[in-house]
């Protein structure tokens, strides 16, 4: 079933801080991308005072009845966002007249009457509470299991991440829609005139530097086999809790002048880096979908990673896994990786390329957008009531 033609769509961006809130960011942008272009009625996108603009340009000449209101506040002050939320929201939800409301960031707006998704990408908050303050953990616990509860239904990005949030939160598996993400074509694309930013050979690393990412690791595993390969290591990311850890890592490592951090780059740039890398190693214990992993295959580079969540779900038959918890295992599994033949390389790429193919943002659109269509009719609350324990 379809919802009737010519609703209207609210989407809640308040959580959106463009360049803070990692692979999120991306799978909202592509998502909406693809969607608009199913929706026959108004969309409203509400704003903050970060993401304003930035959606705006993202967006322009992507629907012809899209709107953006935006509620003057800035994002980064987490208290004053979670009070927006559930308070000038209300207001603005109301005003907007919206039929539904999709909030693609883990909360809600748990007051507003407006049927509503939410998307939960992960319970990473759950897994590695010390990732956040203890005021932050609280607030998060409360509002992502408050909205759960409230909204009609939820979509998150892996089969993994989905049985988490039936185990952990107790909601019943039929409100619940698998949205995978999916890789830029642009990733396999010809390359722009960009290069990378340390010479060939290198592997490649994708990821912040939270303690689940696994980065010393990773800097450890290369240290023990530096000496046998040419390599350097290239880390890309940006600074999180596990900061201090990475980079006493590093400077504890023999061979330190072999790894490069980079962060804050571009898309054609960051493509740039997967493309010249002759490996990629996500070494991660926990990821709700892992999407540089996609990223990888597609610009046709082998990839070795762990079973850490949705890795295995994602990676497949293509990727190479290795124990996350010892350098050992990791340094093993890459000088398997980088001793292959080259006509084993060719088949291992690909094969990747193939694989993701498979995930593409316009099918994701169509299972969001559906899941939307179904809240607007209830048919997604009917099925999640009949479902529902008793």
């Amino acid at each position: 079933m379809t919802a009737r033609t010519g609703w209207h769509l609210g989407v809640n961006t308040l959580f959106l801080i463009p360049g803070r809130v990692g692979g999120s960011e991306r799978y909202f942008t592509e998502t909406m991308r693809a969607l608009l272009p199913l929706h026959q009625g108004p969309c409203t996108l509400f704003t903050n005072c970060e993401n304003d603009e930035v959606l705006r340009a993202a967006f322009k000449g992507c629907h012809g009845n899209l709107r953006f209101d935006c509620l003057g506040f800035r994002a980064a002050s987490r208290p004053q966002r979670i009070l927006r939320e559930q308070f000038q929201l209300l207001r603005y939800i109301r005003r907007a007249g919206c039929d539904v409301l999709w909030s693609p960031g883990y909360t809600a707006c748990l007051l507003t009457r407006c049927p509503q998704a939410v998307t939960i990408f992960d319970l990473q908050y759950r897994r590695f509470p010390e990732d956040l303050s203890p005021p932050a953990w609280l607030a998060t616990h409360v509002l992502v299991s408050l909205a759960a509860r409230r909204c009609r239904a939820i979509m998150t990005t892996s089969e993994f991440s989905k049985a988490e949030i039936v185990g952990a939160l107790g909601v019943p598996s039929g409100c619940i829609a698998v949205t995978y993400a999916a890789a830029d074509p642009a990733f396999g694309a010809t390359p722009p005139d960009f290069a990378a930013p340390v010479p060939a050979p290198y592997l490649l690393s994708v990821s912040n530097s939270y303690p689940h990412k696994n980065l010393p690791a990773l800097v450890q595993a290369f240290d023990t086999i530096a000496t046998e390969i040419p390599h350097r290591l290239l880390l890309v990311g940006g600074p999180g809790r596990g900061e201090a850890e990475l980079t006493a890592a590093i400077a504890a490592a023999r061979h330190a002048d072999r790894i490069e951090r980079r962060s804050g780059l571009g898309d054609a740039e960051l493509a740039a880096c997967y493309r010249g890398a002759d490996l990629f190693v996500l070494p991660s214990q926990y990821e709700g979908f892992g999407l540089p992993v996609l990223e990888a295959m597609q610009a046709g580079v082998p990839v070795v990673t762990t079973r850490g969540g949705s890795l295995a779900e994602v990676g497949g038959t293509v990727a190479m896994f290795a124990d996350p918890g010892t350098p050992a295992a990791l340094a093993e599994a890459i000088m398997h990786s980088l001793s292959r033949t080259s006509s084993e390389r060719e088949a291992v790429v690909e094969a990747g390329r193939r694989h993701a193919a498979g995930f593409t943002w316009q099918r994701t659109a169509r299972i969001v957008y559906g899941t939307l269509g179904a809240v607007c009719n209830r048919v997604a609350w009917t099925k999640c009531k009949r479902e529902a324990p008793t």
